[in-house]
């Protein structure tokens, strides 16, 4: 029994630095420990040989484990690594199983003074976008962009790549809560809340053969206008500073039509040489001040996109167009019972080391103005024209960017409408200067200078400046 207990009592005293090592390398500390045991007169000669004989006995084979409980084991590795969290490489984001689930978002604020025309009978403009009032107006509020967070989860699956995408659009000012959602205007009084905007909700279909698209996102037609304007970051004309909304104009109604967040379906092609297609069936439409109309026909938009890098020159051209047809219901007399909005635009980007410049233009017939189906028609249903442009530079060293640009929508009267006395805006234009200054990598701060015109085809005028100045934050 005694020479049982010190046997035990050698192995636990090697256990803590043994625990890891072979099973040979075990058995050897072992005798060695015994032997001075022996050495020292605390083991007899009769239970060093019988202690020894018992390390050197071979080691008990490990008890089989059955299929089964082999099976299971194996089961529980596999469930234990689905489970398994871990970081994306890039990106803010984690990877849950099969799926990978990314965030990105975005936050600004400015500081906005606007200086208006004078109210008067001379001031007077429909659909003009320059600012008439009694005094100047001061407000912190967002820029052309609202705020955003993005959630994308995608996943392959039955070899074919899966994607769900939400996009949510919360601003930093109260709204008022009416026909055009978050964006029917602003309440800058107490106990009001911000509008969230849920732009974005869709899903996607990919592979080789492409990508199908299918929910609520940005159109094809004007996406690229918007996407590629400097004013996006910052402010441009304010359209409504005294109670500001979820957003400023930028450079909408004066260089472009507001491509808007559609319902669509659209298949958009692999990149092909530089070269990428989209085409696209849509919600249609109603006009926003036509005759009430019941449109049952789908609209179609469509977009060509081409990228090329030449050394140190980098192009990127693309063209888009948009169809809808509109059935308007009890036209007056002489008035058309239907028609077809049609728009179409180019452009271009050219970036030569530190400087990018860009041109774009449009033409469209039942598009009307600014956005999408505003001011499109007379009071008979008549299809108005409208077509407009905008060109920009601008150049980067280091940290500090100056970007400039100017741009005009002009919009025509029927042959119904009278000129005399006519107020409706024939063409609002506005020149944007813009410094930026990169205070992080997620952080710009910027100001900006913008003058703003309106015309109307009677001769009526409008001319208003702001000032902005605050900063924008993408992650």
């Amino acid at each position: 029994m005694r020479s049982r207990f010190l046997l035990h009592a050698a192995v636990a005293a090697l256990a803590m630095g043994a625990a890891a090592a072979p099973a040979h390398a075990q058995s050897t500390a072992t005798q060695q420990l015994l032997q001075r045991l022996h050495e020292k007169g605390i083991l007899t000669d009769e239970e060093y040989a019988a202690l020894m004989a018992e390390t050197n006995a071979a080691p008990a084979a490990a008890p089989a484990t059955s299929p089964q409980v082999a099976a299971q084991d194996t089961a529980a590795g596999a469930l234990d690594m689905s489970r398994v969290v871990r970081m994306t490489d890039k990106g803010i984001g984690l990877e849950v199983g099969p799926a990978t689930i990314k965030f990105s978002g975005s936050i600004n604020a400015y500081y906005v003074n606007d200086n208006p025309d004078t109210v008067g009978r001379t001031t007077a403009v429909a659909g003009g976008i320059a600012s008439v009032g009694a005094d100047s107006s001061n407000a912190v509020r967002n820029g052309l962009l609202p705020g955003y967070l993005l959630i994308d989860v995608t996943t392959k699956q039955a070899g074919l790549d899966i994607g769900a995408h939400f996009g949510m659009y919360p601003g930093i000012n109260s709204a008022v809560w009416g026909p055009l959602g978050a964006n029917s205007g602003g309440q800058p009084t107490a106990l009001a809340t911000a509008g969230i905007d849920f732009r974005q909700v869709y899903l996607t279909i990919g592979g080789g053969f492409g990508t199908v698209k299918m929910g609520r996102d940005i159109g094809l037609f004007g996406s690229e206008a918007i996407l590629n304007d400097i004013t996006l970051l910052a402010a441009g004309p304010p359209g409504g500073n005294v109670a500001p909304g979820n957003t400023t104009l930028g450079r909408i109604g004066s260089g472009y039509i507001y491509t808007d967040f559609q319902p669509q379906i659209t298949y958009t092609t692999p990149n092909l040489g530089g070269f990428q297609a989209s085409v696209g069936v849509f919600q249609p439409l109603q006009s926003l001040t036509a005759p009430a109309q019941t449109n049952t026909a789908p609209g179609f938009q469509g977009k060509v996109t081409f990228d090329k890098s030449f050394d140190k020159v980098g192009l990127r051209l693309w063209a888009s167009g948009v169809t809808q047809k509109h059935q308007t219901i009890g036209a007056g007399a002489g008035g058309l019972v239907s028609y077809t909005g049609r728009g179409m635009d180019l452009g271009g980007k050219v970036s030569v080391g530190p400087f990018a410049a860009v041109a774009n233009w449009y033409t469209a017939k039942g598009l009307g103005t600014t956005v999408l189906n505003l001011l499109d028609t007379d009071a008979r249903g008549n299809p108005r024209g409208s077509d407009g442009f905008y060109v920009q530079g601008l150049a980067t060293f280091g940290k500090v960017s100056l970007g400039a640009s100017y741009g005009e929508s002009n919009l025509d009267r029927t042959a119904f409408e009278i000129a005399a006395g006519n107020t409706l805006v024939r063409k609002n234009s506005s020149y944007v200067g813009q410094v930026r200054y990169g205070l992080t990598d997620w952080v710009t701060l910027i100001g900006e200078y913008t003058r703003t015109n309106s015309k109307a085809h009677g001769g009526n005028e409008a001319e208003s400046s702001s000032i902005a100045a605050g900063a924008i934050l993408f992650f």
